[in-house]
């Protein structure tokens, strides 16, 4: 496969290295290590798929034209739209032209995470009645510093579409009642914290921060016959998963505990997927609208309520 990627900052130079020999060059408006300014420059017989990593603004336009043309295209998340119709038109547009269309979630692909499903998925803990998840990283000074990264609902459409993805990746299905528990901004004009939840069976809880020192990501989930855990993700290590089995009427749970000390193993795990994806065919926008309506519902509450930066 030979694979243009298109936006040359952070995430865009990962997937250039991932890519590998695979790469055939890289568009970019103004980083001098790309071969191309405009996307339209670049002649379609030269690559077969696109790896978007672009800002939010002109991913729509950018996957139109790209999949219109036949180009199967990985783009970073977080996939947006104010309304599920732009979604829906790049789904036909990639039925129509035979191309896949994946939005990467590259966690989906961490050990742990996998091993959650799995977990969940066995039945080894019984009825969910509980999922906690918190995910934070200390980038509010890059962020407020950023031309176009300190605006709108801030933190939550960046680190919150990761958290509402591994819902779904998890449970297989998001709520329908959310609401926004808290929405801050501490340091940034955007939102530099956020706590949202959803009521039910499970409850969840998510919150998520770009003021935390250390970066760390942690879940539990509580449930029938126990409970499990994760702390930490790989790339900021170790990481273990501990799963707990229930004593009735009460006592010392058993516990069995796994932790890894290595490089983070999902983008180059996820690039294989979306080769495969090609392959065999696969893809789409349908987790993409699940995860849009939440993400919009949830920014319209908090902007309203704390107003507009």
């Amino acid at each position: 496969m030979r694979a243009l990627v298109v936006g040359l900052g952070i995430q865009g130079k990962k997937r250039l290295k991932i890519a590998g020999d695979e790469a055939v060059g890289a568009v970019d408006p103004v980083h001098p290590d790309a071969g191309w300014k405009r996307l339209e420059d670049v002649p379609l017989g030269t690559y077969d798929a696109a790896l978007v990593c672009t800002p939010d603004e002109p991913k729509i336009e950018l996957l139109t034209y790209l999949l219109s043309r036949g180009k199967h295209v990985l783009v970073e998340k977080p996939l947006f739209a104010r309304d599920d119709s732009a979604l829906l038109a790049l789904g036909d547009a990639a039925r129509k032209s035979g191309a896949v269309v994946y939005t990467a979630y590259n966690h989906r692909f961490e050990p742990h995470f996998v091993r959650m499903k799995e977990a969940i998925a066995s039945g080894v803990l019984g009825e969910i009645y509980r999922l906690r998840m918190f995910y934070g990283n200390g980038t509010a000074r890059d962020v407020r510093n950023s031309v176009w990264r300190d605006e709108g609902a801030g933190v939550w459409p960046d680190l919150g579409s990761h958290l509402i993805d591994t819902t779904l990746f998890w449970l297989g299905r998001l709520p329908s009642s959310w609401r926004v528990v808290e929405a801050n901004r501490f340091e940034n004009r955007a939102f530099d914290h956020v706590i949202v939840g959803a009521l039910g069976r499970p409850s969840i809880e998510l919150e998520m921060t770009l003021l935390s020192w250390r970066n760390h990501f942690t879940c539990d989930i509580f449930a029938e016959k126990g409970s499990a855990h994760i702390a930490s993700l790989c790339k900021w290590g170790p990481s273990t998963f501990t799963i707990r089995g229930r004593v009735l009427p009460s006592g010392r749970p058993s516990e069995d505990s796994v932790t890894l000390t290595q490089p983070d193993p999902t983008w180059a795990i996820e690039y294989d997927h979306f080769k495969a994806l090609i392959a065999k065919g696969g893809g789409g926008v349908d987790n993409d609208i699940l995860i849009n309506r939440v993400i919009n519902a949830m920014a319209d509450e908090a902007l309203g309520r704390g107003g507009r930066p």
